[in-house]
């Protein structure tokens, strides 16, 4: 029904340019001050995207996102110590 979606964090030289990697995903961030782009994109092409955003000329860098696999469950086994600090 959705499609597998991969994060990627894309370093970049110049940000006017950047605006131009949108046809390869969807950009969800812009950093103005530390130069960098947020960009999800289908998991079945990635690798290619990736290769071919890699030959752009104001790339710096490219980072995969671990963002879908940091855990996001979280349980309260911690006992409730307010009953001690009470009067």
């Amino acid at each position: 029904m959705f499609l597998e979606r991969i994060g990627f964090i894309i370093w970049v030289s110049d940000l006017k340019a950047a605006r131009s990697l949108e046809k390869y995903g969807s950009i969800h961030y812009m950093s103005r001050k530390m130069h960098y782009v947020v960009i999800y994109m289908n998991a079945e092409r990635a690798d290619d995207t990736v290769r071919n955003i890699q030959r752009l000329p104001f790339v710096k860098r490219i980072e995969r996102s671990y963002r879908n696999e940091i855990k996001t469950e979280y349980n309260s086994n911690v006992e409730d110590k307010t009953r001690f600090y009470s009067l």
